[in-house]
C-alpha cells in the first residue's frame, strides 16, 4: 500500500495458535466463540504479522514474527505453521537482508521478535546485519529478568545476540522523520506502538494492545496482558484517536485481516477492511 510518500507492505511469518482463553481473559467462550473458531484443544489460530515501510531512504522493519528458534515439542505445542517467513518474504520483495536499516520490535515477546536473529553454524548472529535495533529500555530489562508470570513469553536467544546493533529506548521517540514509537502499557509495562506518517496519512502498528479486530471493545482483554487495567486505559486513549484521524491500523495477530480502518457504528468501534492501493 502507498502510504503519502511510503511504501509499506505486510508481510507474515507464518501463524500459531494459542488457548481462546488467554486471548480473550474475562470475556466467556460462548462470545468470543461466535468471531473466533477454536480447535479440540480450545485453541485459536493467530498470524503472525510484520510490516515493511519503505521510505525512499530507509528500509525499515516493524517486528519480526516467530522465528525458527524451536523444537519439535514447543512447535505442537503452539501449531506452529512455518509456511511463509519474513526473510523468505523480504528476498521476494527484491531486498537482501543487509538492506534493511532499521528494525523496531513493540515488545520482545517470542512472537514478535523471532528474527532478530540467526543461527549461523554454531553462532547466532543479528539476521539484519547493517540495521538498528529499537525496543524500549525497560521493555529489554524486564526480557531477561522475567517474572514467573510471563516466563515463557521471552526467549533470550531470539534478541540478544543483536543487542551491539540495539537502541534502547526511553519513552516516546522518533526514529526517523515519518516514524516514531509511542508508549502505551498494558500488556507489559513498556509496549510500544509504532506510528508511520506521511503527507497527512497515518498507519499505527497497534502491537499487542489490540492484537486482533474482535479485541477492539474495550473490555475484551487477553488475560495474557500484566496490567490490564493500563491496556483498558490505553485503548481508551488511544482508539478514538484512531477512529477520528481515519488511521490505517495493523493488528499484529489478525489472520484474516492484517489491516483495517477504525469506525464507530452505534458506539462501538468495528474495523473495516481496506484494499491494497
Amino acid at each position: 500500500m502507498r502510504l503519502g510518500d511510503f511504501d509499506i507492505q505486510a508481510l507474515s511469518d507464518g501463524s500459531f495458535a494459542l488457548d481462546g482463553g488467554q486471548m480473550f481473559g474475562v470475556v466467556p467462550k460462548p462470545l468470543w466463540e461466535k468471531k473466533m473458531s477454536a480447535d479440540s484443544r480450545n485453541r485459536i489460530r493467530l498470524g503472525l504479522n510484520c510490516l515493511l515501510v519503505r521510505t525512499g531512504r530507509q528500509n525499515v522493519i516493524v517486528e519480526t514474527g516467530i522465528g525458527d528458534r524451536f523444537n519439535a515439542k514447543f512447535s505442537e505445542i503452539y501449531d506452529i505453521d512455518v509456511s511463509r517467513r519474513v526473510p523468505d518474504q523480504i528476498r521476494r520483495l527484491g531486498l537482501d537482508l543487509n538492506q534493511i536499516d532499521m528494525v523496531i520490535n513493540s515488545h520482545l515477546h517470542f512472537d514478535h521478535c523471532g528474527w532478530n536473529t540467526r543461527r549461523d553454524g554454531d553462532r547466532v548472529v543479528a539476521t539484519f546485519p547493517r540495521a538498528r535495533y529499537y525496543v524500549q529500555r525497560g521493555e529489554w530489562e524486564h526480557a531477561l529478568q522475567p517474572n514467573e508470570r510471563d516466563r515463557a513469553s521471552y526467549i533470550e536467544g531470539a534478541f540478544r545476540a543483536a543487542e551491539p546493533q540495539t537502541t534502547f529506548l526511553d519513552g516516546d521517540r522518533e526514529i526517523v522523520p515519518g516514524i516514531r514509537v509511542q508508549v502505551f502499557p498494558g500488556h507489559t509495562r513498556d509496549l510500544q506502538v509504532v506510528w508511520i506518517e506521511s503527507r497527512g496519512e497515518r498507519a499505527c502498528f497497534i502491537s499487542d494492545l489490540v492484537p486482533m479486530s474482535p479485541h477492539l471493545p474495550y473490555p475484551w482483554i487477553m488475560a495474557l496482558d500484566l496490567y490490564p487495567m493500563e491496556t483498558l486505559a490505553s485503548k481508551k486513549r488511544l482508539l478514538p484517536e484512531l477512529v477520528r484521524d481515519g488511521a490505517l491500523v495493523v493488528f499484529p495477530h489478525d489472520d484474516a485481516m492484517p489491516w483495517a480502518r477504525l469506525v464507530e457504528r452505534e458506539g462501538k468501534i468495528a474495523a473495516v477492511p481496506v484494499e491494497e492501493r
